[in-house]
Protein backbone atom coordinates (compact mmCIF):
# COMPACT_ATOMS: atom_id res chain seq x y z
CA UNK A 1 0.00 0.00 0.00
CA UNK A 2 1.52 3.55 -1.17
CA UNK A 3 0.69 6.96 0.31
CA UNK A 4 -2.43 8.67 -0.45
CA UNK A 5 -2.76 12.28 -1.05
CA UNK A 6 -5.67 14.45 -0.16
CA UNK A 7 -6.27 17.66 -0.98
CA UNK A 8 -9.05 19.62 0.74
CA UNK A 9 -8.10 23.12 -0.22
CA UNK A 10 -11.10 23.81 -1.71
CA UNK A 11 -12.91 22.74 0.84
CA UNK A 12 -11.28 23.44 3.81
CA UNK A 13 -7.26 25.56 4.53
CA UNK A 14 -6.48 23.44 7.76
CA UNK A 15 -4.69 25.48 10.72
CA UNK A 16 -1.60 24.11 12.56
CA UNK A 17 -3.78 23.83 15.52
CA UNK A 18 -6.80 21.47 13.29
CA UNK A 19 -3.83 19.59 11.40
CA UNK A 20 -2.95 18.93 14.99
CA UNK A 21 -6.30 18.40 16.36
CA UNK A 22 -6.99 15.91 13.20
CA UNK A 23 -3.91 13.66 14.49
CA UNK A 24 -4.81 13.97 17.96
CA UNK A 25 -8.42 12.78 16.90
CA UNK A 26 -7.09 10.08 14.54
CA UNK A 27 -4.29 8.37 16.08
CA UNK A 28 -4.61 5.02 14.42
CA UNK A 29 -3.71 6.92 11.14
CA UNK A 30 -0.43 8.47 10.27
CA UNK A 31 -0.44 11.71 8.81
CA UNK A 32 1.60 14.32 6.90
CA UNK A 33 1.11 17.55 5.75
CA UNK A 34 2.87 19.34 2.59
CA UNK A 35 3.67 22.69 2.23
CA UNK A 36 0.79 23.23 0.06
CA UNK A 37 -1.44 21.88 2.63
CA UNK A 38 -2.02 19.14 0.98
CA UNK A 39 -2.64 15.28 3.52
CA UNK A 40 -0.53 12.75 3.24
CA UNK A 41 -1.90 9.42 4.46
CA UNK A 42 0.81 7.03 4.95
CA UNK A 43 0.35 3.47 5.68
CA UNK A 44 2.07 0.98 8.25
CA UNK A 45 5.46 -0.50 7.37
CA UNK A 46 6.06 -3.82 6.63
CA UNK A 47 8.44 -6.20 9.18
CA UNK A 48 11.49 -5.47 7.97
CA UNK A 49 11.26 -1.95 7.37
CA UNK A 50 9.87 -1.94 10.75
CA UNK A 51 13.05 -3.65 12.44
CA UNK A 52 15.54 -1.73 10.62
CA UNK A 53 13.69 1.17 12.13
CA UNK A 54 14.09 0.07 15.35
CA UNK A 55 17.90 -0.32 14.53
CA UNK A 56 18.41 2.97 13.32
CA UNK A 57 17.05 4.48 16.40
CA UNK A 58 18.72 2.23 18.53
CA UNK A 59 21.80 3.24 17.28
CA UNK A 60 21.23 7.31 17.19
CA UNK A 61 20.07 6.81 20.26
CA UNK A 62 22.74 4.76 21.85
CA UNK A 63 25.06 7.30 20.25
CA UNK A 64 23.03 10.36 22.00
CA UNK A 65 22.78 8.63 25.37
CA UNK A 66 26.11 9.14 25.44
CA UNK A 67 26.80 12.78 24.02
CA UNK A 68 23.92 14.21 25.69
CA UNK A 69 24.02 16.37 22.64
CA UNK A 70 20.61 16.42 21.88
CA UNK A 71 17.49 14.53 21.48
CA UNK A 72 16.16 11.93 19.15
CA UNK A 73 12.58 10.91 17.56
CA UNK A 74 11.00 8.08 16.06
CA UNK A 75 8.80 8.41 12.93
CA UNK A 76 5.34 9.33 14.98
CA UNK A 77 7.16 13.18 15.94
CA UNK A 78 5.92 15.34 14.11
CA UNK A 79 7.69 18.74 12.96
CA UNK A 80 6.52 21.80 11.73
CA UNK A 81 8.88 23.20 9.13
CA UNK A 82 8.94 26.95 8.35
CA UNK A 83 7.46 26.30 5.03
CA UNK A 84 4.17 25.27 6.69
CA UNK A 85 4.64 21.46 6.15
CA UNK A 86 4.07 19.13 8.60
CA UNK A 87 6.61 15.88 8.62
CA UNK A 88 7.28 13.10 10.71
CA UNK A 89 11.00 11.48 9.46
CA UNK A 90 11.84 7.81 10.20
CA UNK A 91 14.42 8.77 12.80
CA UNK A 92 15.27 12.69 13.92
CA UNK A 93 17.50 14.40 15.81
CA UNK A 94 17.19 18.01 17.45
CA UNK A 95 20.74 20.10 18.55
CA UNK A 96 20.31 20.18 22.34
CA UNK A 97 20.57 24.23 22.29
CA UNK A 98 17.54 24.12 19.90
CA UNK A 99 15.47 22.08 21.63
CA UNK A 100 15.84 23.35 24.95
CA UNK A 101 15.05 26.83 23.60
CA UNK A 102 11.89 25.76 22.91
CA UNK A 103 8.82 25.94 25.80
CA UNK A 104 6.93 23.57 27.37
CA UNK A 105 3.90 23.51 24.60
CA UNK A 106 6.48 23.91 21.90
CA UNK A 107 7.77 20.08 23.09
CA UNK A 108 4.13 18.72 23.61
CA UNK A 109 2.81 19.29 20.34
CA UNK A 110 4.33 18.70 16.69
CA UNK A 111 7.63 20.82 17.44
CA UNK A 112 7.84 23.66 15.24
CA UNK A 113 11.59 23.29 13.84
CA UNK A 114 13.45 20.98 11.22
CA UNK A 115 15.59 18.26 12.75
CA UNK A 116 19.12 19.18 12.41
CA UNK A 117 19.29 15.66 11.09
CA UNK A 118 16.97 12.83 9.19
CA UNK A 119 16.79 9.14 8.45
CA UNK A 120 14.36 8.28 5.79
CA UNK A 121 14.41 4.26 5.00
CA UNK A 122 12.41 3.67 1.42
CA UNK A 123 9.63 1.34 2.25
CA UNK A 124 8.80 -1.40 -0.75
CA UNK A 125 6.10 0.48 -1.59
CA UNK A 126 7.53 4.02 -1.24
CA UNK A 127 8.08 6.12 -4.40
CA UNK A 128 11.62 7.08 -5.16
CA UNK A 129 11.16 10.35 -5.92
CA UNK A 130 8.34 11.46 -3.41
CA UNK A 131 10.98 10.41 -0.58
CA UNK A 132 13.71 12.59 -2.47
CA UNK A 133 11.28 14.82 -2.75
CA UNK A 134 11.06 14.80 1.03
CA UNK A 135 14.98 14.68 1.38
CA UNK A 136 14.91 17.75 -0.10
CA UNK A 137 12.25 19.58 1.59
CA UNK A 138 14.07 18.90 4.95
CA UNK A 139 17.36 20.33 3.91
CA UNK A 140 15.56 23.52 2.43
CA UNK A 141 14.14 24.02 6.21
CA UNK A 142 17.32 23.26 7.65
CA UNK A 143 18.14 20.29 8.32
CA UNK A 144 21.99 20.15 7.68
CA UNK A 145 22.28 16.28 7.02
CA UNK A 146 19.92 13.50 5.74
CA UNK A 147 20.36 10.38 5.21
CA UNK A 148 18.07 7.94 2.60
CA UNK A 149 18.34 4.67 2.99
CA UNK A 150 17.34 2.29 -0.03
CA UNK A 151 17.49 -1.27 1.38
CA UNK A 152 16.79 -2.72 -2.17
CA UNK A 153 19.31 -1.50 -4.26
CA UNK A 154 21.48 -1.03 -1.13
CA UNK A 155 22.31 2.49 -0.84
CA UNK A 156 22.09 5.86 0.80
CA UNK A 157 21.76 8.97 -0.42
CA UNK A 158 23.43 11.74 1.69
CA UNK A 159 21.71 14.99 2.04
CA UNK A 160 23.25 18.38 2.78
CA UNK A 161 22.86 22.38 3.43
CA UNK A 162 24.57 24.06 -0.20
CA UNK A 163 25.89 20.54 -1.50
CA UNK A 164 24.87 18.11 -4.22
CA UNK A 165 23.21 14.85 -3.20
CA UNK A 166 25.88 12.16 -2.64
CA UNK A 167 24.82 8.60 -3.77
CA UNK A 168 27.01 5.93 -2.08
CA UNK A 169 26.92 2.13 -3.19
CA UNK A 170 26.53 -0.39 -0.58
CA UNK A 171 28.28 1.58 2.10
CA UNK A 172 28.99 -0.88 5.99
CA UNK A 173 28.89 2.76 7.52
CA UNK A 174 27.74 6.34 7.47
CA UNK A 175 29.92 9.31 9.50
CA UNK A 176 27.40 11.36 11.41
CA UNK A 177 30.08 14.16 10.21
CA UNK A 178 30.15 16.88 12.30
CA UNK A 179 26.32 17.43 12.39
CA UNK A 180 26.90 14.22 14.94
CA UNK A 181 30.54 14.45 16.40
CA UNK A 182 32.13 10.70 16.32
CA UNK A 183 28.94 8.62 15.01
CA UNK A 184 29.26 6.22 12.99
CA UNK A 185 26.27 4.02 12.12
CA UNK A 186 26.91 0.63 10.81
CA UNK A 187 24.44 -0.67 7.97
CA UNK A 188 25.24 -4.64 8.30
CA UNK A 189 22.09 -5.34 10.14
CA UNK A 190 20.51 -2.95 7.60
CA UNK A 191 21.54 -4.46 4.57
CA UNK A 192 20.72 -8.07 5.58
Amino acid sequence: MTALTLNLNSVIKLTREQFYQLCEENPDLKLERNAQGELIIMPPTGGETGRSNVNLILQVASWNEQNQLGQVFDSSTGFTFPSGADRSPDVSWVEKSRWDALTKEQKEKFIPLCPDFVIELLSPNDSLKKTQNKMQEYIENGCRLGWLINRKKQEVEIYRQGQEMEVLELPQTLSGENILPAFVLNLQRIWE
